[in-house]
């Protein structure tokens, strides 16, 4: 939750307009519970989607996560009903692999090339198996964190989400 990607897409959907929230899953810090392997920590987001979603009823609705929390993401989208997803550098085969569907919106993944702990290979690799698949945007050069590479993330983010509103007008 603090850490700077966390950061920089939670800044870049407020600068759109859009409300955010950042959580911590079961473990976390000082949050109660622990780690599940992915399986309480998607029952963590399920919560605190319907937690903000009763606070801004209507409203177009996107996920967005980094590493574990975007592999949570894309679980939770598949479940859920929602207009949009951001997946940066998404830890995908050990919690996403498996779906019983895939999300069914407008889908971004942003993954560096030079990821030491997701490999953009492993991501390819299973983008592959996707129909359709998300638009994979690789930054050259960005490793797990985008050290240096945050304003080329939030651009990246940005201009995805905020063509959504253009997408649609023209369909």
């Amino acid at each position: 939750m603090h850490n700077k990607v966390t950061h920089t897409l939670a800044r870049s959907f407020v600068r759109l307009g859009f409300a955010a929230l950042r959580f911590n899953f079961r473990g976390t810090e000082q949050s109660e519970g622990h780690f599940d392997e992915g399986i309480g920590e998607l029952d963590d987001a399920l919560a605190a989607i319907a937690w903000i979603r009763a606070r801004y009823v209507g409203l177009p609705f996107w996920l967005a996560g980094f590493s574990f929390g975007a592999a949570i993401a894309v679980r939770a989208s598949v479940i859920g009903d929602v207009s949009g997803l951001v997946s940066v550098a998404p830890a995908v085969s050990r919690f996403a692999s498996g779906l019983d569907g895939q999300p069914d919106c407008r889908w971004l993944i942003v993954q560096g090339d030079e990821d030491e702990l997701v490999t953009v290979d492993e991501t390819i690799d299973w983008l592959n198996t996707l129909r359709p698949g998300p638009e994979l945007q690789v930054l050259a050069g960005a490793e797990h964190f985008f050290h240096g590479r945050l304003g080329e993330l939030r651009d990246a983010v940005t201009a995805f989400v905020g063509g959504a509103d253009e997408a649609s007008e023209q369909a």
